[in-house]
């Protein structure tokens, strides 16, 4: 499976976020041994659907309020930050600033 993924970065994002697919990013996480739920794919796409629409990544801030979800939760649920992972397996390009 991983010989059949696109070539990805030293933090294991895709070098063209243009061969992007869902099923390419599901195969990502499995490659990396990252498990994604609906719960968490559902908001890889809430934010992939918000970078296509404004051609950049929410802030913490604004996805927590936007999904209306519990700080803590989103942490605990995504093992250390969100959207670092939340990109990578949406195929975005890298968050930068605080996130």
């Amino acid at each position: 499976m991983n010989d059949l993924l696109p070539q990805r970065d030293g933090d294991g994002y895709l070098k063209d976020i243009r061969q992007w697919t869902p099923q390419i990013g599901l195969a990502m996480a499995q490659a990396d041994g990252f498990e994604i739920n609906q719960q968490m794919w559902d908001q890889v796409m809430f934010v992939r659907s918000y970078y296509i629409k404004t051609d950049k990544v929410p802030s913490i801030r604004q996805f927590i309020k936007a999904i209306k979800a519990d700080k803590k939760e989103l942490f605990r649920m995504w093992q250390n930050g969100p959207l670092k992972p939340i990109t990578k397996y949406g195929g975005m390009p890298k968050p930068t600033g605080c996130v």
